[in-house]
């Protein structure tokens, strides 16, 4: 997993609760920790490829639905 980016955006959280899963029960379905989970949303950590597709297929959504650079 990578750097934080301060130009990514992310929609996760929203993304995250459209689908009404808590941090948890998508860090299960990822493979990863809450806390994990967690930074992503804040923006505070960059996910590699394989956790965001992970996170895309149990949202039922794209990577670019999720991550977008401005």
């Amino acid at each position: 997993m990578g750097k934080s980016h301060e130009k990514l955006l992310n929609n996760l959280e929203d993304l995250r609760k459209s689908s009404g899963l808590t941090q948890q029960e998508l860090s299960e379905s990822a493979e990863v920790s809450r806390k994990s989970i967690n930074a992503i949303e804040n923006g505070i950590y960059v996910p590699s490829t394989v956790l965001a597709l992970k996170i895309a297929k149990t949202l039922d959504c794209t990577v670019e639905e999720l991550f977008k650079l401005p």
